[in-house]
Parts: C-alpha cells; sequence; structure tokens
C-alpha cells in the first residue's frame, strides 16, 4: 500500500477518527495502511518496521476503534521494553481516545509506587501498557485481570530480547486467555522472535515496511534539546543569531500555530499561521506574503504546508518533533530544493531522544547537536546592530535639522554631546532592552550527546557490551566448595559512593544488566550514577551514591532478581580518587513511594528515567505474602 490511503478509508470509529483530524492528519503511513484493516478484522499481526514508522498509531487507532467503554476490565496489554516507551505509548492512546468519553489508559512500570498503580487497576483501565517486569507482579499479585483480554501488543519485541526480558514476555503469553488477539511489532526478526510467533500467534499476517526516507545532501540537519516553556526562548534566540531568509515553523495542532504566531509578533518578527481552520484565499494570501517578503515566518501543521513551496524558504524548525521518520523528511523537504542550501532544526525534549536516533537511521544522516548562542554571542550581535544602524543613518541625508536641535540643546543645558546621543539611543530603543539576561533552559549543556547517537554505525550495541568495561566476573577454578576468590583484587568503591553486597550471583544467572535494571527501573536511580558491578558465585556488589535515603534502600532490599532477594547490605563507603562526587539528589525518593511526574489516566510518572542505552527494565518484587 501506499501513504496514499486516508484514514477515513480504513473502518476507524468516528471519535478516532476525530482525534486524528484533531491532530492534523488526512493521510495513513504505509505501516498503518497495512496493519490498520487486518487488527479491526481481528487477524493476528506480526509486523517489521523500525521505530518512527507511525507504528504505534498502527496499532492504537484499531483497537480503540474497538474498545468497549463499558468494560472497565483491561481489554487491551501492550508490552514494552522500557518505562519511557510504555509512557509515550500511554500518552499516543490518552490522545487517540481525545473524544472517547471515559475511557482511561494506565501505564505501569518499575520505579512508580505500586499503591498509585493498584488504585488505577481498581478504578479500572481499559487498556494498560507496562514493562515486562511490573506486569508479571501484577499478574502474580492478581491486580491485574487479564480474563477479558481481547489483544496483546508486544512493541520492540526485539529491544525485549536484547535486553534479556524474552523469558518473561514468553511468561506473560502464557497466561493470555485461549481467545485473544496478539500483534507482534519488531524492527529486527532473530530466530527467538520468529519461534514466539509461531507458538503463540494463530496464523499471523505479516507486514514488512522497508523504510526508504531519504534527505536532500544540501539540507543541514541540527538538533537541540529543549522542551516545554523553555522552547519559545531557544527558538527566539535562533531567530536572532541565525542569518535566515524565509522559515516553516512546524507545529502538531492548529492551536499551536496560532499561539507561536502570536508570541513571534509580540517579540517584532513578522509571522502568520497556517493551519486547516485557515480559509483557501486567506492561505494563498499567506503565501504570497511569504514569497514577497512581507512575512517572513509561517507557523504550520504537516496537513496546512502540503504542497508548500517557496523558494526563499532558508530554513525548516521542527518545533514539535514529528511522530514518526516520515513526516520528517516530508517536512525539511521544504527547504534545500534544485540544488540550494537549506537548514533544518529540531527541537527533542529528552524523552524524545529515541525519536532522534531513528531520524538519524532512517535518513541515514546524522542530526548534529546545535551550537545555541550564549547570552554573550546574543548581546555582541545587537551591539554590533546597532552600531551599524548608527552607521546607516549617518550616511542618510536629512540630518542637518536635527544636528542643529542637539547643538542648541547642548549650549542650553550645558550637557556633553555624548550623553545627548545616549539619550537619544535610549528613545531609539524604546520599551525593548538592547542587551538580554540568561535565559534558564536555552544555555548550551554541558551535558554529552548520548553514545547512542555519538556512535550510530555500532547499531545500538547490547547492554552487555556496554557495561562491559566495568563488570567483572567471579568463577571458580573447580566444582569442589571453597570459599570464592575475586581474579584480580577488588578496588576501593569511587569517591562519592559506597558498595552494597546483593546475594545474587553467577550461579544464579545474573548479569550486570539484570542488577542494573532492577536499580534502575525499580528505584529510579538513572543508570549513569550506578557505578562497578561485580559478579561473583553466589553473590554480587555494586557501587552506588553515597546517603542512600532509607526509604531507598530498604525497596533495594525487597527486591528480586534472577528470582533471588537481594537482602541488599552496606559492605564499603568510598575511598579516595573519585574525579567528580556525586550529589545526593541522584536519589529520587519520590521515585519509591509516589513518582514525580503526572502521566496519563491520573498515574504519575518516575523521575529519574535511564538513557538510550541504559534503558533496562530488570528485576522485580516477589509478591508479599501476609501470614496466616
Amino acid at each position: 500500500m501506499t501513504t496514499d490511503v486516508l484514514f477515513n478509508e480504513l473502518g476507524l470509529s468516528e471519535p478516532v477518527l476525530k482525534s486524528i483530524k484533531d491532530q492534523g492528519y488526512e493521510n495513513a503511513t504505509p505501516i498503518q495502511a497495512a496493519t490498520i484493516p487486518l487488527l479491526l478484522e481481528g487477524r493476528d499481526v506480526l509486523g517489521q518496521a523500525q521505530t518512527g514508522t507511525g507504528k504505534t498509531a498502527a496499532f492504537a487507532l484499531p483497537l480503540l476503534s474497538m474498545i468497549d467503554i463499558d468494560q472497565r476490565d483491561p481489554q487491551v496489554l501492550v508490552l514494552a521494553p522500557t518505562r519511557e516507551l510504555a509512557i509515550q505509548v500511554a500518552e499516543a492512546f490518552q490522545q487517540y481516545a481525545h473524544h472517547i468519553k471515559g475511557f482511561h489508559v494506565l501505564p505501569i512500570y518499575g520505579g512508580q509506587s505500586y499503591d498509585i498503580q493498584l488504585r488505577q487497576l481498581k478504578r479500572g483501565a481499559h487498556v494498560v501498557v507496562g514493562t515486562p517486569g511490573r506486569v508479571m507482579d501484577h499478574i502474580r499479585r492478581k491486580t491485574l485481570n487479564l480474563s477479558g483480554l481481547k489483544t496483546l501488543v508486544l512493541d520492540e519485541a526485539d529491544e525485549m530480547l536484547r535486553m534479556g526480558f524474552i523469558d518473561d514476555v514468553k511468561w506473560v503469553l502464557e497466561q493470555l486467555p485461549e481467545q485473544r488477539q496478539i500483534a507482534l511489532f519488531s524492527a529486527t526478526m532473530p530466530a527467538v522472535i520468529r519461534k514466539i510467533a509461531q507458538s503463540h500467534l494463530k496464523n499471523p499476517q505479516h507486514v514488512t515496511i522497508k523504510d526508504k526516507t531519504t534527505t536532500a545532501p544540501t539540507i543541514r540537519q541540527r538538533f537541540w534539546m529543549v522542551s516545554g516553556r523553555n522552547k519559545i526562548d531557544a527558538l527566539t534566540r535562533i531567530l536572532e543569531f541565525e542569518p535566515f531568509d524565509g522559515m516553516i515553523i512546524f507545529v502538531r495542532t492548529k492551536t499551536a500555530t496560532d499561539e507561536v504566531a502570536e508570541r513571534l509578533e509580540a517579540r517584532g518578527y513578522a509571522a502568520s499561521a497556517l493551519n486547516g481552520d485557515v480559509k483557501q484565499s486567506q492561505r494563498e494570501q499567506i503565501v504570497n506574503r511569504l514569497k514577497s517578503g512581507k512575512i517572513d515566518i509561517v507557523v504550520a501543521t504537516d496537513v496546512a504546508a502540503r504542497g508548500l513551496d517557496v523558494e526563499r524558504i532558508s530554513h525548516v524548525i521542527n518545533y514539535d518533533i514529528p511522530h514518526d521518520t516520515e513526516s520528517y523528511v516530508h517536512r525539511i523537504g521544504r527547504t534545500g530544493r534544485a540544488g540550494r542550501k537549506g537548514d533544518a532544526i529540531l527541537f527533542v525534549a529528552p524523552r524524545e531522544k529515541r525519536m532522534l536516533y531513528s531520524i538519524e537511521k532512517a535518513t541515514n544522516q546524522r542530526v548534529e547537536q546545535l551550537e545555541m548562542p550564549t547570552t554573550e554571542d546574543i548581546n555582541n550581535l545587537r551591539i554590533a546592530d546597532f552600531k551599524q544602524r548608527i552607521s546607516d543613518t549617518l550616511a542618510a541625508d536629512g540630518l542637518e535639522l536635527f544636528a542643529g536641535i542637539v547643538e542648541q540643546y547642548e549650549q542650553e543645558h550645558n550637557v556633553p554631546a555624548q550623553e545627548i546621543a545616549a539619550a537619544l539611543a535610549f528613545l531609539a530603543q524604546g520599551d525593548k532592552p538592547l542587551l538580554i539576561k540568561d535565559v534558564p533552559g536555552t544555555r548550551p549543556q554541558r551535558e554529552a550527546r548520548p553514545a547512542r547517537f555519538e556512535e550510530p554505525e555500532d547499531k545500538r550495541r547490547s547492554m552487555r557490551n556496554l557495561r562491559s568495561e566495568r563488570v567483572e566476573d567471579f568463577t571458580a577454578a573447580d566444582d569442589k566448595p571453597r570459599r570464592e576468590k575475586p581474579r584480580r583484587e577488588i578496588g576501593a568503591p569511587e569517591r562519592g559512593k559506597d558498595r552494597y553486597r546483593l546475594e545474587v550471583g553467577s550461579n544464579h544467572g545474573a548479569e550486570a544488566r539484570n542488577i542494573v535494571g532492577a536499580i534502575a527501573n525499580e528505584v529510579g536511580l538513572e543508570s549513569e550514577f550506578i557505578g562497578q558491578i561485580h559478579i561473583a558465585d553466589t553473590y554480587s556488589t555494586v557501587d552506588l551514591p553515597e546517603g542512600m535515603p532509607s526509604a531507598i534502600f530498604q525497596q533495594l532490599k525487597q527486591l528480586y532478581v534472577c528470582g533471588q532477594q537481594l537482602n541488599a547490605s552496606l559492605e564499603e563507603t568510598g575511598g579516595a580518587g573519585f574525579k567528580r562526587p556525586v550529589k545526593r539528589k541522584q536519589f529520587r525518593p519520590g521515585d519509591a513511594d509516589r513518582g514525580a511526574k503526572r502521566g496519563p489516566a491520573g498515574g504519575k510518572r518516575a523521575g529519574g528515567h535511564a538513557g538510550p542505552h541504559k534503558r533496562t527494565d530488570g528485576g522485580s518484587r516477589k509478591p508479599v505474602r501476609k501470614k496466616k
């Protein structure tokens, strides 16, 4: 199928179609056009497509169209490899269900309080999106009822395999009711994934989408990590410092086109909004004004910008990141045409790093990090522009009258000419300050770009390889019972870290990735702050930031990895030699007992999150049995 297929031709429900229209979409991507009819028919689907092809909508839209709003038990379960993806998928369901009254979606993942999730499950959720470890826990606790489940979606199955969760996935599959629908999506199809499909999917329909997106080599692509209210400040700095002719700024919604255009006009830029509500006659006026240079900036949605071909467009700003890579290619294709040079700048929120990687992979081009101008850069530019305005004015005719007035004022008031000139400059500048102060969130970031973006050719190396530099294995030379000894001496923990003993080792099948996953997702500590991990036969040690709160420590003790309770104990405090002490704030108590940010359906989102190559789901808590 082609991308010319319209959503209203695919049999989706009216509320879902209305939500799609609100977001400015009309045509389905290839994966959507191929998958939606099959899922609506109740068929099992085995889909192979890269992230960024519109895969989430491919399963969310048809499943929402079949939701029975009166049934409060979960009808759809989506398994995702990481908490970040689980949250994103849940948010997508919430957006697409905007016009379905009474709909509830619940993301469940490690690092968030069980109490929150239990309350939400008790209230009822039509769709549950979760990581394998936490989903298993709820099924074992009998707090997640699968008796009414209609569809299971396995999203990024190859990622779950890579991260060591495939056994958890198999266990969940075995708990499903006999009559159910399964949709499995994976960028690659390793033998293990194919075997799962053969065992659990019933006559699956295969959908394979090959990504053919390309971008013009004349377009320079850059990104900037920014989100929320800081976006408009970042945009203003770019507009002021970046030489441009004409510009299109892409946003996701009609409302955003008006809001951004109004804020830019308030800051002195000639901008207009272009969205689906703009009549054809108005659209033609806006395009003509852009062509003639009467306005320099158009803020548009994807649909409204279709067919827009203006030669003077030198820059495309992706103010809101697109939902898929195909939309990104279409957007930036508005510049760099006919061999001309163009610039494309992408605003990326921290949780949208996955899409940035997908864009690089799909376009086979690296997206460089933008060097955002500093406050000093902006102020120097403003001063230079102000001086140039003085020079241009001095070169013009008609200054005699004003020169006479200044001379007369100087004599009457005995004020030096320099002070009079300064007063006139102040009047000319008006209410707008000449110089700016630092704006939070728009400074150049010290943080290095994630490793995945530094070396995309590594094809997202496995967690085992990424951790290999700091993992040491301990094995016995023979099977005789004896005291375990490391192959080489273990040094003291780094300064700023304490060493903890965990009662799980290689004899239990534990690997570093399991421990990292358990701590990162269940405790809520970001993976970059987890230090050396040493695996022995029956125990392990891990270096964690000092000053662990007691609530976090108790949670760490109760975690299970490879079926073994960690029973963590403090073994050694930090030694010397650490160059960068770790601050205590790296522990987030809110992650342990209440979460930090509110997510869809009233849940709360964990504050800490792992980076792109640190995403794991790790261990889980064992159900607590009450004493009789």
